[in-house]
């Protein structure tokens, strides 16, 4: 099973950074089961800055395979330009190498096996719904100019947009897609196809206009862009929603209004954070395992506080 993906992330050469991709190596290490030996590649974009000589020998030590990839100054400067990059050579990469790329945001922590990382024969994407909506279109209502822009510059089809409901706040919108879990047949390059129309208009007036009215916008456009990039690329019986159990926002635990908050840290299969010192206060709060939470508190404790 293990062969049959890569697990992809990035790392900036930032103490947080680092800390974050040695918890997510360790924790797939630990508790990804049959998928705990699967291969890791972890980008690093080159600007100037390196990676620590600690970070690159742990990475090394956890069979982490470090990718350095060139990027420019400018371009790095917008928001999570650095991270589509990495999704697109990651895909190129793996192809004909592995059936499947999980690309992960490095603020992820896996607490079991994620086997549904192994999509479905007929699915070509696996998927979690965004945290919250936001910029997010409800179902309900009319398509905003927003939405219009992204539809229309994405192409679309009219066909393929389908309700999905936020992972924390509940709400019934059309699809829009948490880019920090993917997984992807690489062969279909819906990353590159990603990568290639973001920067092909993140920066046209027209979007623009968008990031002078509402400062969310800039943020989450390489949400919406992915989003309806893959609405043009694939039929919604080709993309597989997964459970809430991945990709579940430890930060946002207390706003959980869905009824699929889940009860005990070990249900959790992987769960992101916003901050090593936050997640410890929410993990110390969830019950678990004593001896998951043992484990978790002893790789975060000394790793928060470097």
């Amino acid at each position: 099973m293990e062969e049959k993906i890569v697990l992809s992330t990035i790392v900036y050469p930032v103490p947080s950074s680092e800390a974050n991709v040695l918890l997510l190596a360790e924790s797939m290490r630990a508790f990804a089961g049959a998928l705990s030996q699967a291969r890791i590649w972890c980008y690093s974009p080159q600007y100037g800055k390196d990676i620590s000589p600690a970070t690159k020998r742990k990475l090394h030590e956890l069979n982490v395979e470090l990718r350095p990839f060139e990027i420019d100054r400018d371009v790095l400067r917008f928001f999570f330009t650095a991270g589509i990059t990495a999704a697109s050579l990651a895909e190129s990469e793996a192809r004909d190498q592995a059936e499947f790329l999980a690309w992960v945001d490095s603020n992820t922590i896996v607490l079991q096996e994620p086997r549904d990382f192994l999509l479905q024969e007929d699915k070509s994407l696996g998927f979690r719904p965004v945290h919250h909506t936001l910029v997010g279109s409800r179902y309900d209502e009319a398509l905003d100019p927003f939405w219009k822009l992204v539809y229309g510059c994405c192409g679309v089809p009219e066909a393929h947009v389908f309700p999905m409901t936020t992972h924390v706040d509940g709400v019934r919108i059309r699809p829009y897609v948490n880019a920090g879990l993917l997984i992807a047949r690489p062969e279909k390059g819906l990353l590159q196809a990603w990568y290639d129309r973001f920067f092909q208009v993140y920066q046209s007036p027209e979007f623009q206009e968008f990031y002078e009215q509402d400062g969310r916008y800039p943020i989450f456009a390489h949400q919406a862009i992915l989003t309806g990039v893959l609405l043009s690329a694939l039929a919604p019986d080709e993309m597989q929603e997964l459970p809430p159990t991945y990709n579940y926002p430890l930060h946002l635990y207390d706003e959980d209004v869905t009824g699929c908050r889940p009860a005990r840290l070990d249900e959790m299969v992987t769960c992101r954070h916003e901050g090593l010192a936050s997640a410890l206060e929410v993990i110390d709060r969830i019950p678990a395992e004593a001896s998951l939470k043992q484990w978790l508190t002893g790789l975060i404790i000394p790793q928060a506080h470097e």
